[in-house]
């Protein structure tokens, strides 16, 4: 399976299937999920939410709408509720679902933003390198294209370093 990190905007990818990085309640608010409504048109964040709720770590799929993809898999890497702060268990979790579900999905390219992080309190650097394990010991059974975005430069930069040690290390 190939691995890369990429930047740019989620919602412009092509794959498919897009991940969004979502709350347990799956409504659609800023960050990825913002861009992925914009793009894809009001009805996914309907078609969301009447999906909702989930469990934190757990997925769902959507339509992509206008978005250049089949799918949107909604990855719960942070609760809706409370805190809203994620944990290393919810995004290995939502991570780990999220490639599961696309396999399930018969999806070759898959594009996943860095879960958990942003509004959800996480380090992105340690974000970053709990994603990548798990897209590095993940065996797949049709996904053959799996691109890591970041929207920032810095982001970008971090995501990268991290993809490189784990992806390099022996």
């Amino acid at each position: 399976m190939e691995f890369r990190v990429v930047q740019g905007d989620i919602a412009a990818q092509s794959a498919d299937a897009l991940v969004n990085a979502a709350g347990t309640s799956l409504q659609m608010g800023s960050g990825v999920a913002g861009a992925l409504r914009r793009g894809a048109g009001r009805e996914i964040n309907e078609e969301a939410v009447s999906k909702g709720p989930v469990d934190l770590g757990e997925v769902a799929v959507t339509d992509a709408y206008d978005l250049d993809a089949g799918y949107v898999i909604h990855a719960a890497a942070m609760p809706h509720y409370g805190d809203g702060q994620a944990t290393r268990q919810s995004i290995r979790a939502a991570t780990r679902n999220t490639l599961g579900t696309a396999d399930e999905l018969d999806c070759a390219s898959l594009v996943i933003p860095a879960l958990g992080t942003g509004v959800a309190g996480f380090d992105l650097e340690e974000g970053a390198r709990i994603i990548c394990e798990v897209i590095d010991a993940y065996d797949p059974t049709t996904l053959s294209d799996v691109r890591f975005i970041a929207y920032s430069d810095d982001a970008f930069e971090t995501v990268r370093d991290v993809a490189t040690a784990i992806t390099e290390s022996p």
